[in-house]
């Protein structure tokens, strides 16, 4: 089958990751895929979809308006949705809530008009289940290639390394987190924080590592910490995440400290691959534990590692993928105009 992903930018970190990650594992399968960009405008929207040999489209994370969607249901022989935020509701730090009518509106003429939604968690499919048939959404988490990710060694060296890898986009985050930070700053000797990113913050009694996110060295950059961390707020934007920097801390060998919100809760499980932690004790007794002791770091972030082989690779996204498209295969298709 011939793939074509319609997206913001073959760029854009969604992108890299829920779709052009799978292109060998697809093409494995006797699959192609190839990205689009979605026109911006208005006219260029007129003539979304035209043109696409393609049997499968698929529409990445981006909410059309309903008139663009049916064009594009029109068009195409088979679409699909695939998304892995909370698209429907603003984000955390909107002044105006979370509630949208308007994302509301377009997720659900979006979802109703695909022939198969792919979520990148249970609770953004559960969401998709209003709109539109069960059967029709599956989950596919997001994913990440191991290989591509060296292994921390966890020495003992008298300084430990958090790392935190984001954007300024989702810095405010970690802002909002400093006050927990600056405790651990305080009750664990030799601590320090790694923010891997394109902003960078002041934290009161934690020094900060500023070092600039590159595709080519962000790998790297993680395994050369110890603990990778992981806290968003406790709210219905942050529980349609799909846990990346999680993912990518487990991939290079490293155990996580995480609140138990969305996704985080199930990649991280206390003493197996890292530890949950709600409140600021719990925060400090589990970086203190990890600094204390690098063979437990070890055993930690190998089962990591292992979770992330086992459910999160490119690998077992890509097999995912191609039994969603074998469903979409052997299905009815719709005559494009």
């Amino acid at each position: 089958m011939r793939v074509v992903a319609l997206a913001e930018s073959a760029d854009h970190v969604c992108c890299r990751y829920r779709v052009t990650a799978f292109r060998d594992a697809l093409a494995g399968f006797g699959h192609t895929l190839d990205v689009r960009t979605l026109p911006r405008t208005t006219f260029g929207r007129l003539g979304i979809g035209r043109g696409l040999t393609a049997d499968v489209v698929v529409l990445q994370r981006k909410l059309l308006p309903p008139w663009a969607i049916a064009l594009l249901r029109r068009r195409a022989a088979r679409l699909v949705f695939d998304f892995d935020d909370a698209v429907w509701l603003r984000d955390s730090y909107s002044p105006h809530g979370f509630a949208d009518p308007k994302r509301l509106q377009r997720f659900r003429a979006t979802v109703a008009a695909c022939d198969l939604v792919v979520a990148g968690n249970e609770y953004l499919a559960a969401a998709a289940r209003e709109f539109t048939a069960p059967e029709r959404v599956v989950v596919i988490p997001t994913c990440v290639e191991p290989q591509q990710y060296p292994v921390a060694t966890h020495t003992q060296t008298g300084v430990t390394r958090l790392v935190w890898v984001g954007s300024r986009s989702t810095l405010r985050g970690l802002q909002q987190f400093a006050p927990t930070l600056s405790a651990i700053g305080r009750a664990v000797p030799g601590v320090r924080l790694k923010v891997v990113c394109d902003q960078f913050p002041t934290i009161p009694d934690l020094p900060v590592d500023a070092v600039e996110w590159t595709q080519e060295t962000e790998a790297g950059e993680i395994a050369a910490a110890d603990i990778g961390i992981g806290w968003v707020p406790d709210d219905p934007w942050s529980a349609g995440k799909c846990g990346l920097k999680l993912l990518q801390y487990q991939a290079a060998g490293l155990p996580v400290v995480a609140n138990p919100v969305g996704v985080q809760a199930e990649m991280v499980r206390s003493h197996e691959t890292g530890f949950l932690a709600v409140t600021t004790a719990d925060w400090v007794a589990a970086v203190a534990a990890l600094a204390a002791d690098p063979h437990l770091r070890h055993r930690l972030g190998a089962a990591g590692r292992r979770q992330v082989t086992d459910r999160y690779s490119v690998a077992a996204g890509g097999r995912g993928w191609f039994a969603a498209l074998h469903r979409l295969r052997v299905g009815p298709v719709r005559k494009s105009g």
